[in-house]
């Protein structure tokens, strides 16, 4: 009901006095988040670390209505766990459950996400898409990666008393914003 509408015309004193209003739902979010889980990242307890967060994250978005798409990049290529789905409490045993090993295929789940991100927006052309890496850059060599299609959010879990910085280049690559772990206060 339009309540200012109906008031300015007097007290209502039929069903017919009522003035409504249509409903504006507001787009739906999306919130990409890619997980590399290699076998670097159990070094130094950056992926524990990084567990908490995604922990606090996982909240944020069921607060917020949100819905999830989850990537995680270990072994020899990436895995979706959720593609788009509302955030939810079933979750955490995934969470739990999540652990680190084998090589780091984050450039063939950047290039997935990628092409999945651009697909969802032709589908959901309303909906407002964030995405979230967490990684600690430790990567070869790579070529010239193209931006995600949305803002972005790199966050460096490399810890240890010898960094490589290779996420804060990543980032840059990406046109993410950069954070690092240690650093972060509030997400």
């Amino acid at each position: 009901m339009h309540w200012l509408a109906t008031l300015l015309k007097g007290r209502p004193r039929q069903r017919s006095d009522l003035q409504w209003q249509m409903r504006k739902s507001a787009p739906h979010e999306l919130w990409l988040i890619i997980v590399d889980a290699s076998a670097s990242t159990r070094r130094h307890q950056a992926l524990s670390q990084a567990k908490g967060l995604l922990a606090q994250v996982f909240d944020q978005a069921y607060r917020s209505r949100a819905r999830l798409a989850l990537l995680t990049a270990c072994g020899t290529e990436p895995r979706w766990q959720r593609h788009g789905l509302k955030a939810s409490r079933a979750l955490q045993p995934w969470l739990d459950a999540l652990g680190a090993g084998g090589g780091t295929p984050l450039l063939a789940a950047l290039a997935q996400a990628n092409h999945w991100l651009q697909q969802r927006q032709r589908r959901h052309a309303q909906e407002q898409q964030r995405c979230l890496v967490l990684t600690d850059g430790r990567i070869k060599e790579w070529s010239a990666l193209a931006p995600l299609g949305c803002p972005s959010v790199l966050v460096d879990i490399e810890r240890g008393p010898i960094r490589l910085g290779r996420a804060q280049q990543l980032a840059r690559e990406l046109q993410a914003d950069y954070q690092h772990i240690d650093a972060l206060r509030i997400l």
